[in-house]
C-alpha cells in the first residue's frame, strides 16, 4: 500500500487549468522530487495536498483512505500528518526563533509548552541552530531562517514533509546549509515530496523523479533515467537547458 497516493488530480485557477489528471505515489520513507519548468503545476500539487488550493477532480489517498477536503475532520487529519515549507520562510518577525517553532504545536495542537520547547531545542540542534533560539528572524541569514522554517514544520511531527523550492529565495552561498538539513532528514527516513530546481541535489537525495510540464506528468522514474536519459522530446529539451546551467 502506498503511504500517499494522488489519482487523476486536476486543479484550476479561474479558467486556467494548472493540473491535468496528475497521478503519483509515495511509499513510506521515500523522497520524490517534482521537477519541470515554471508554471508546470509542481507547487500547486503541494498546495492541493495541504488543502490550500481546491482540486476540481481526482483523489488524494493516505494509507488507503481517500481524503474528503470538504470535511473539516479530514482536512484536520491531513494537516496533522503533513507539513509544508514554502519558498518564502513566512516566519513571524515579532517572535523569536523558539516561539516561531513552538507556537503551532502549543496553540493549535494544544500540547504542553514545556514538552514542545524541549523538542524544539532538539530540532534546532538538528538543523544546526542550537544557539539561535532567542534570536529574531531579522537577526538571521536567509539560510538560517529557512532552517528555522524546516524546524517549525518538523515540530508538528509530520509523517510527510512537503518542500516547495526551499532554496530558490536564497543567495547561492546559503543554499548548501539548507540542502544539508534536507539530506539528513532523507537519511533519517522522512517521507518527502520536494519541488526543486537543484538537479544535483535531486540526483543525490530523490529515489524517484517526476517531470512535469503544462500541468501533466510527462516522465517518471529513477533520477539517473529522468536527468540523464529522458525519453520524451520535451524532457530532453528541458533537461538539456537546465543541466547546462
Amino acid at each position: 500500500m502506498h503511504h500517499l497516493e494522488i489519482q487523476n488530480l486536476s486543479a484550476s485557477y479561474g479558467k486556467l487549468q494548472v493540473l491535468d489528471s496528475i497521478s503519483l505515489s509515495l511509499a513510506k520513507g521515500q523522497v520524490v522530487a517534482l521537477v519541470g519548468p515554471s508554471g508546470s503545476g509542481k507547487s500547486t500539487i503541494l498546495r492541493v495536498l495541504m488543502g490550500l488550493t481546491p482540486a476540481t477532480a481526482g483523489e488524494v489517498i493516505i494509507d488507503g483512505k481517500p481524503i474528503d477536503y470538504r470535511s473539516p475532520g479530514d482536512l484536520r487529519q491531513v494537516r496533522d500528518r503533513m507539513a509544508i515549507v514554502f519558498q518564502q520562510y513566512n516566519l513571524f518577525q515579532n517572535m523569536d526563533v523558539m516561539t516561531n517553532v513552538t507556537i503551532a504545536p502549543v496553540k493549535i495542537r494544544g500540547r504542553a509548552r514545556k514538552e514542545v520547547e524541549g523538542e524544539a531545542v532538539r530540532l534546532l540542534a538538528r538543523v544546526g541552530l542550537a544557539d539561535k533560539h532567542a534570536a529574531y528572524p531579522d537577526q538571521l541569514s536567509g539560510g538560517q531562517q529557512q532552517r528555522v522554517a524546516i524546524a517549525r514544520a518538523l515540530a508538528l511531527q509530520p509523517e510527510i514533509l512537503l518542500l516547495d523550492e526551499v532554496t530558490s529565495a536564497l543567495d547561492p552561498e546559503l543554499v548548501n546549509e539548507v540542502l544539508d538539513t534536507i539530506r539528513e532528514l532523507a537519511q533519517d527516513g522522512m517521507t518527502m515530496l520536494i519541488v526543486s530546481h537543484e538537479m544535483a541535489f535531486v540526483r543525490e537525495v530523490a529515489s524517484k523523479v517526476i517531470l512535469m510540464d503544462k500541468g501533466k506528468v510527462i516522465e517518471e522514474g529513477a533520477p539517473r533515467d529522468i536527468l540523464d536519459q529522458p525519453k520524451t522530446d520535451r524532457g530532453r529539451e528541458f533537461m538539456g537547458k537546465i543541466l547546462r546551467h
